[in-house]
């Protein structure tokens, strides 16, 4: 809850500098006489940039749901044992980790894992029929406690408020370049052009699809590097909720051993893994791609080695 606090405020500070800055440098006065408002400009950021997160965070579960097939067990009436074995299990670490029961789901597929929900009480964790029969009940459990670290974490909203963050401010900037470019043009227009009336020309639609495809590319690094280091995060939370990072530590090493596959491309941030061929022998530590959602196994269990 800090976290998103502190984002919510980041977000709110840096619109306020923004405006303060264009203030101050007495560029509010020419914009706005050029046609340009920027509080209108930074409210439309704002609601283009938060809505599609927002939304996208709303139907989570559904969408989760959707695209992997998940069935959610009932809770009063699991039909194996081994669905009673899950709820059981979670129910307990849920107790532990001081969070409301959340829904339990399994689905078919390669050896992976996800949380996801807009709310703590209403979070639903999904493990794949891949990883319960490739993997021991310890190392399952380690696997359910880092989904559950995550939920406690509220890494899903704190990773939609990022996102949201990058859209706003690569949607409000890409118009203020596109502006001033279209208004550079304009000024090198002949005098025929001049006495007609005035609007965006091309200049700036070209201009804002350029900069705003560059910015977002920018910026995706950031919502990378925050993914990466909200594995890390779970990890250590599954470490300290299981009480020894062993568990955890052998999961990540099966997983290097049977291989895992991506989940679909919305929810690919939310897998237990980004999704490895199957191999023995896990690659020595490395640097991180700024790509990848996901830290690398061997960097993962080298940090839990040394937590």
């Amino acid at each position: 809850m800090k976290r998103i606090f502190l984002l919510i405020l980041t977000n709110l500070g840096i619109m306020v500098l923004l405006s303060l800055s264009v203030q101050l440098l007495g560029l509010n006065h020419y914009l706005h006489g050029a046609g340009l408002n920027l509080p209108m400009l930074l409210g439309f950021a704002s609601v283009i940039g938060f809505g599609g997160s927002f939304i996208s965070l709303l139907i989570s579960k559904w969408m989760a749901k959707m695209s992997t097939g998940a069935k959610t067990i009932a809770p009063n009436a699991p039909a194996t044992e081994e669905e009673s074995w899950l709820l059981n299990t979670v129910q307990r670490l849920a107790k532990t980790a001081q969070l409301p029961m959340p829904e339990v789901a399994i689905y078919e597929g390669a050896p992976n894992a996800f949380a996801t929900g807009a709310f703590k009480n209403s979070a639903l964790v999904a493990v794949s029929t891949g990883l319960l029969r490739g993997m021991s009940r310890s190392e399952v459990e380690a696997v359910l406690a880092h989904e559950l670290a995550h939920v406690a974490n509220g890494d899903m909203v704190t990773q939609t408020l990022l996102q949201g963050m990058v859209n706003t401010f690569s949607v409000f900037l890409a118009r203020v370049v596109g502006f001033f470019v279209d208004q550079l043009l304009q000024g090198n227009r002949d005098e025929e052009s001049e006495n007609r009336q005035q609007g965006v020309g091309m200049g700036y639609y070209i201009t804002v699809f350029v900069v705003e495809m560059v910015l977002t590319a920018l910026g995706s690094l950031v919502v990378l590097w925050h993914s990466r280091n909200r594995e890390y995060r779970a990890d250590e939370g599954a470490a300290k909720l299981l009480g020894t990072p062993t568990p955890m530590v052998q999961a990540l090493e099966a997983l290097g051993r049977l291989g895992s596959q991506p989940l679909p491309k919305e929810m690919k941030a939310l897998g237990i893994s980004e999704g490895r061929a199957a191999g023995h022998n896990l690659p020595s530590p490395s640097k991180d791609s700024l790509w990848a959602t996901h830290p690398s196994l061997a960097n993962r269990i080298a940090r839990l080695k040394g937590f």
